[in-house]
């Protein structure tokens, strides 16, 4: 097998949390292309055509070119690069028709080290692959539903060729140049026999491939026909759970129409925390809003939140573990604040 078991985060190269809080330049920001998707997957609320119409704030589609554009200046403003920009977030990113150009802006203006996306891989195509490659994206992370047509219809309710959706992604490989790419699948709702066709067939045509099990992440969204592992975390990790959310000290999350959000799996847009299209990225970022956030969190008064109370990310996550820090962490924050 050419690949290497390895999973879409950097679980060896982490940068400990509590020895760079408060940040200036947020190490991750999510910029999301699009808020729909072309799948309909029982574990995401996006897959929920009913629900996303009920959902105020969703639905929006690809975010407008100029926005991200806009975006893209603010980000450039901080005092140095971010180190991940993370083009996806709510929905399928391919579905916008711009994703190639918003890679290519994006690296022109060297506002972050790397640039990577998630994506079901679907609309990928001889045309498609070339214009983002040479875009200069930096990895793509592809989540395979199953190994046949079948498994995609009843999963997803999406029709494909499952033979030519792996020759597509055999041609983004042979052709990735400078781009990483990354396959995994949910180990969950597939048989052993079928685990070890996935290594064999998406072992040959990929950078890194992983297994992973299924989470409870999202909000409020009960999982539909499918359970999540209760005995791992998603990277087969033993379960642990910390009390202070870590994300909000080092990213945020900012939709398709522009509205920034606290967390990247605010899929119902409940912890709004700015709106780009009326302020500079980085305003948000230092935003008072975060910072009563970051500080609720550093006081663990988690639990009293309606939204992140029961955080499965925060369970099942392999989230970052800053609980005993949290004191000294609230200090330097009010106290970094204080200052600027």
């Amino acid at each position: 097998m050419k690949a290497k078991l390895r999973p879409r985060i950097d679980l060896e190269n982490r940068t400990p949390l509590e020895t760079v809080i408060p940040l200036s330049v947020p190490f991750v920001i999510f910029v999301d292309p699009c808020d729909t998707c072309n799948f309909q997957c029982r574990f995401c609320p996006t897959g929920d055509r009913l629900l996303m119409r009920k959902t105020r704030g969703r639905g929006h589609g690809p975010m407008d070119f100029d926005l991200f554009k806009k975006i893209i200046n603010d980000i450039s403003e901080f005092e140095k690069p971010i180190k991940v920009l993370r083009l996806y977030k709510d929905g399928e990113p391919l579905l916008n028709p711009m994703f190639a150009e918003m890679v290519e802006y994006a690296r022109k203006k060297n506002c972050a080290e790397r640039i990577d996306t998630t994506t079901n891989g679907t609309l990928l195509n001889k045309k498609m692959i070339p214009r983002i490659i040479d875009a200069g994206i930096d990895r793509i992370n592809i989540s395979i539903i199953g190994l046949d047509s079948k498994r995609y219809i009843n999963f997803s309710k999406y029709k494909i060729d499952f033979e030519r959706f792996v020759d597509t992604l055999r041609l983004l490989y042979e052709n990735r140049k400078q781009c990483e790419i990354i396959i995994k699948i949910n180990g969950d709702i597939i048989s052993e026999a079928e685990k070890g066709e996935f290594l064999e067939i998406f072992g040959e045509i990929a950078d890194g491939v992983y297994i992973e099990h299924i989470i409870d992440c999202w909000p409020n969204f009960n999982l539909k026909g499918v359970e999540a592992n209760s005995k791992v975390g998603i990277y087969g990790q033993p379960l642990t759970s910390v009390s202070v959310c870590p994300y909000v000290f080092y990213s945020f999350s900012l939709n398709s129409d522009g509205t920034a959000s606290l967390c990247f799996l605010d899929w119902a847009r409940r912890l709004i925390i700015g709106d780009s299209k009326k302020q500079k990225v980085k305003d948000i970022w230092n935003s008072s809003i975060l910072f009563e956030y970051q500080k609720m969190f550093l006081m663990k008064k988690r639990q009293e939140h309606p939204i992140c109370a029961n955080c499965s990310q925060l369970t099942h996550g392999m989230p970052d573990n800053i609980d005993m820090h949290a004191q000294m962490l609230l200090n330097r924050l009010i106290e970094y604040r204080t200052l600027s």
